[in-house]
């Protein structure tokens, strides 16, 4: 049992002390670059879902199915 709290207390040590936190302008750009980047993955999975419903529409289409 006193291991666990050996770990906590050192966790709790590690993070209070040792760990360096963003500041709020830091934390506000790399949330901004981050919904930039989910946008711009959402946009090419988009695309590509759309892109093999034409494909396999046109291969359907061909088979007569």
């Amino acid at each position: 049992m006193a291991k666990i709290g050996t770990y906590v207390q050192e966790a709790y040590d590690e993070l209070i002390h040792k760990v360096s936190w963003p500041s709020w302008d830091e934390l506000q750009q790399t949330t901004i670059i981050v919904l930039v980047a989910l946008a711009i993955t959402t946009l090419v999975v988009f695309g590509m879902d759309i892109a093999s419903e034409k494909v396999l529409s046109t291969v359907y289409d061909l088979l007569g199915k």
